[in-house]
């Protein structure tokens, strides 16, 4: 169900910055297994997967600390985290797939109603792992970039990754959308100037009433049925 919280006309919208985890992929097993082989190797007791998917959205630093309780030691949190990188990215596609529907979706809206989108993936996972996964999926040809956590010197939800997208491709912040699914991509996109879109079928729908998005949807396939249901108007 698509749920507007905020009007506006998605018929305005040239350019499309993309969520990857718990937007356009299903990560979560991957993640669970690479952060629970970094506290085995650690000899920590494992995590339970629901409590590392809820850590999952601030990048691959946090997410190590938050695994490791927030420890004072930073020597233990940098050997965690060298650990979980390598582990990951050596793991990243043992399950990860796309959700049903995404590949459809970012079809459609290239082509809806005959108006030019852009499309672009801003991460706070690590730029190589969110590269090398877009394009194993097959996603690549989709997006004009890709960005991640270490593209920038911030991270989402600063808005130097999406002022950066925004000043690449030529476009008004209020003719752009930020899609993810959680509080930290709808700040983004506010912090850019951005319409929100918030998804409620990815890893931390609960977020979102932290920061409601301007349009809530539960499918992929919603994404693109945006689209669908508005005309552009003329002389945007």
């Amino acid at each position: 169900m698509i749920r507007f919280h905020r009007q506006f006309d998605p018929g305005i919208i040239k350019l499309l910055i993309f969520d990857l985890d718990g937007t356009l992929i299903d990560s979560r097993l991957d993640l669970i297994h690479s952060v629970n082989a970094m506290l085995r190797h650690l000899k920590r007791p494992e995590l339970p997967g629901e409590v590392i998917a809820s850590y999952v959205g601030d990048g691959a630093p946090m997410l190590v600390r938050r695994a490791l309780g927030d420890p004072k030691n930073e020597a233990i949190v940098k050997q965690a985290l060298d650990f979980f990188l390598t582990y990951y990215r050596a793991h990243k596609l043992d399950h990860t797939h796309l959700y049903p529907g995404i590949r459809e979706s970012l079809a459609a809206i290239a082509h809806a109603n005959g108006v030019p989108r852009k499309m672009a993936v801003l991460s706070n996972k690590p730029v190589h792992p969110s590269k090398a996964i877009v394009e194993a999926l097959g996603l690549k040809d989709f997006f004009a970039h890709v960005y991640g956590g270490n593209s920038f010197s911030t991270k989402k939800p600063d808005p130097e990754g999406a002022r950066r997208l925004l000043s690449e491709t030529h476009t008004r912040p209020d003719h752009a959308l930020m899609i993810g699914d959680s509080s930290v991509d709808v700040l983004t996109g506010r912090n850019a100037g951005m319409w929100t879109c918030g998804v409620t079928y990815g890893f931390a729908p609960h977020t979102l009433c932290e920061a409601p998005p301007d349009v809530a949807i539960d499918q992929p396939m919603e994404i693109s049925q945006l689209f669908d249901r508005f005309h552009p108007p003329l002389n945007t």
